[in-house]
């Protein structure tokens, strides 16, 4: 065999080892993105309590919680608990967790909405919780889960429903991606804390900085399997284009210390709204940590944009 067929054939088995090597590094770059099994589901339930503080642990169980569930356009059952407010005005919040969590982690946002007179709706995401699936949506896919949650609240809360979104990390990205959709009249304001303005840029960064791994090109294959095997590519998930696309107040917060979303997302979403907006970085958070650094502060802020939500509805009657 000559020195040049032997060559050639080195190369050749080179490049095939490196093809794989690529697509291998790539599927588990995916997987890890996006599965989530049952006994990590049940985990990240003990989780969201753990990290809790025992006082909202222990308010929620004074309340009567309703199990609610709704079916998904691609076949999966998802769970929710439904708190009804007494002295609630038709209005009702829909909470949105974070990613590897569970309903329980927004417990204690949930309280402070109880107490502004609120019901609460809290819905496990795809993949968590007690809601079936294995594959994480990332924001992304659940944004037409949360339309259902929408519907489904309007359906049995009546049509006169007042509803505001509300999510932190995955579920700030979830809610935002929900307001560049066509939304009932029902919904009248917005709250992310601490989410993402795309998707794929998201996991890019996740990969390189927290996890210390090539981004490239493997979040670029993996985007390609998601597209094979979910229907949908990470480059899809333009949150900043469904928050130009937004009609509603919006109220983003952040933290200036965020380690796992940068706070560089905050202002790219805060510029690309159109409508009625407000900021709040807390300077001295790290991630979805704003409301445990300044609660007080956190509640003015809050009511400050839902007394602005007031007035753009009644500007709005008023036409």
């Amino acid at each position: 065999m000559s020195k040049k067929t032997t060559n050639f054939k080195l190369a050749r088995y080179t490049t095939g080892a490196l093809g794989a090597g690529l697509v291998l590094g790539s599927a588990m770059v995916y997987r890890f993105a996006t599965g989530f099994s049952d006994k990590q589901k049940v985990n990240g339930q003990t989780k969201s309590i753990e990290q809790n503080n025992p006082v909202d642990n222990d308010w929620i169980k004074t309340l009567k919680q309703e199990d609610w569930s709704i079916k998904t356009e691609d076949g999966l059952k998802l769970s929710a608990s439904f708190v009804q407010n007494p002295a609630s005005t038709g209005k009702a919040v829909i909470l949105a967790h974070g990613l590897h969590h569970s309903r329980q982690q927004v417990w204690v946002y949930a309280r402070m909405f109880y107490k502004m007179g609120f019901s609460l709706l809290m819905p496990d995401a795809r993949a968590h919780g007690k809601s079936e699936g294995n594959v994480i949506g990332l924001g992304w896919l659940d944004r037409s889960d949360y339309l259902q949650w929408i519907n489904e609240l309007i359906k049995k809360q009546g049509e006169d429903s007042k509803i505001l979104l509300f999510g932190i990390s995955m579920g700030a990205t979830t809610v935002l991606a929900v307001s560049g959709e066509d939304l009932p009249k029902n919904v009248f304001g917005i709250i992310a804390d601490s989410g993402y303005s795309n998707v794929f840029s998201e996991g890019k960064y996740r990969l390189s900085h927290k996890y210390h791994f090539p981004s490239v090109p493997f979040v670029a294959i993996a985007s390609t399997i998601s597209k094979f095997h979910d229907g949908y590519a990470f480059q899809e998930g333009d949150i900043l284009k469904q928050v130009q696309r937004n009609q509603l107040p919006l109220l983003l917060i952040h933290g200036g210390r965020d380690r796992t979303v940068p706070v560089k997302n905050v202002f790219e979403l805060y510029h690309a709204a159109n409508q009625p907006k407000k900021l709040y970085v807390e300077p001295n958070a790290d991630h979805i940590e704003s409301i445990y650094v300044n609660p007080e502060k956190y509640q003015r802020v809050v009511e400050s944009f839902l007394a602005l939500t007031d007035r753009v509805q009644s500007t709005s009657s008023d036409k």
